[in-house]
């Protein structure tokens, strides 16, 4: 099963500018030779970057998406996934957020949780479950 890293680039002056301090992805995620990277300039994964063609080059059916921003980032990558036919799994500790000031990161992991268990698409709703609980195949 391929791993895929999802990177953002944000423009000039941007805190994600791949100049910007903190940018790199973190060493604990343990990147391995063989995995992949994607670029992206907004929030969906899929926006005008190589993801599509590279999960449909890789004969890829089931993505299972985590990450940073649960409420920008993740969110808009698992709607994606979805509309485009993905069987979309989440994993409900996977992904994270910032506190809001409308809203603890907690309350907003919960709230994406419950919106991605029950969402309406071509393949039905996200399979949201703790990361233990998944069976890769």
């Amino acid at each position: 099963m391929p791993v895929i890293f999802v990177q953002h680039d944000g423009p000039n002056g941007d805190p994600h500018h791949p100049d910007a301090p903190g940018w790199h992805l973190l060493p604990e995620l343990e990147q391995n030779s063989a995995d992949l990277l994607v670029r992206k300039a907004s929030c969906d994964a899929f926006l005008d970057t190589g993801l599509a063609s590279l999960l449909e080059r890789e004969k890829v059916k089931q993505v299972i998406v985590t990450g940073c921003a649960s409420d920008f980032c993740v969110d808009t990558t698992v709607r994606s996934a979805l509309a485009r036919c993905y069987d979309t799994i989440v994993p409900s500790d996977g992904h994270t957020t910032a506190d809001r000031p409308y809203l603890s990161a907690t309350k907003i992991i919960e709230h994406h949780n419950t919106v991605w268990s029950d969402f309406l698409s071509p393949v039905g709703p996200a399979t949201v479950m703790p990361a233990a609980e998944i069976e890769l195949t």
